[in-house]
C-alpha cells in the first residue's frame, strides 16, 4: 500500500512559478514510477510528466520547456516545478504511482493517487 500527499498548489501570476511537492509512504517508492496529472473544471483528467523508477521522464506536449519533474528517493518525494505558469494550467494537480517502474500516460496505469492541490493562474 502507498499513500500520497500533495502539496504545493496556489495562487500565481501569469509567468509565475510554483512547485509541487508529493510526499509517499512505503519502502518501495523508489521502484515505482511517478507522474503527474491534472484536471481543469469540466474536462478529464490529463497527463502531465512522469519519471521512472531510474529517473527517465517524460512530458505532455503542452508543459515540454516549461515544466520540470523529479524524483528524490532517500526522501519518498516527487517534485513538479512549474515555470512560465499560463491561465490554461489552472486544474487540480494529482501525483501518482504504479509498480513497475516506467512512466505511463494514461489514467488507468497508476495505482495509488494524492488527494490533489489547486493550482490557479491569473492572466
Amino acid at each position: 500500500q502507498v499513500q500520497l500527499v500533495d502539496s504545493g498548489g496556489g495562487l500565481v501570476q501569469a509567468g509565475g512559478s510554483l512547485r509541487l511537492s508529493c510526499a509517499a509512504s512505503g519502502r518501495t517508492f523508489s521502484s515505482y514510477a511517478m507522474a503527474w496529472f491534472r484536471q481543469a473544471p469540466g474536462k478529464e483528467r490529463e497527463f502531465v510528466a512522469a519519471a521512472s523508477w531510474s529517473g527517465n521522464t517524460r512530458y505532455a506536449d503542452s508543459v515540454k520547456g516549461r515544466f520540470t519533474i523529479s524524483r528524490e528517493n532517500a526522501k519518498n518525494t516527487v517534485f513538479l516545478r512549474m515555470n512560465s505558469l499560463k491561465p490554461e494550467d489552472t486544474a487540480v494537480y494529482y501525483c501518482a504511482s504504479r509498480a513497475g517502474g516506467a512512466g505511463k500516460v494514461d489514467v488507468t496505469s497508476y495505482d495509488y493517487w494524492g488527494q490533489g492541490t489547486q493550482v490557479t493562474v491569473s492572466s
